[in-house]
């Protein structure tokens, strides 16, 4: 779950993101900002720290388990200052502004960190309550 560079949230706030790039078969989710700074994020990670209300809690976040297979099905712009992320699990209500995804970029390590201690204290985990399996 780290970062290709690191960025202090600040410099990152300022600057656009350019390029988005899913990778269906990881999972995972390149984002480039203009300034050239690259971050990659897990959809798991992106789904445990979507910005809905439904997920932060109104100020008081909810713990969000069992995602670690949860997949990006679309990315759908909004303006030119975020995109709405609509996973597989059916949750589709967060924007993430770029100032929210330089924001998760600098403090990946930590937030991803602190949500794996909140698992262990809740007596949960990130495996799928139901497991699927899928032949290709």
């Amino acid at each position: 779950m780290t970062a290709q560079t690191s960025v202090p949230a600040s410099a990152a706030k300022t600057s656009q993101v350019s390029v988005l790039h899913y990778h269906r078969f990881s999972k995972m989710l390149d984002v480039k900002f203009s300034d050239g700074q690259v971050f990659h994020f897990s959809a798991e990670f992106l789904r445990v720290f979507s910005p809905s209300a439904e997920v932060r809690g109104h100020g008081k976040p909810q713990l969000v388990s069992h995602k670690k297979a949860v997949a990006i099905s679309q990315i759908v712009p909004v303006g030119q200052y975020a995109v709405k992320l609509v996973f597989d699990d059916g949750h589709q209500t967060g924007l993430y502004s770029w100032a929210y995804l330089a924001k998760l970029a600098a403090e990946q390590d930590q937030l991803w960190a602190d949500y794996l201690q909140r698992l262990k204290q809740a007596n949960s985990n990130r495996d799928s309550q139901l497991i699927i399996k899928q032949v290709h």
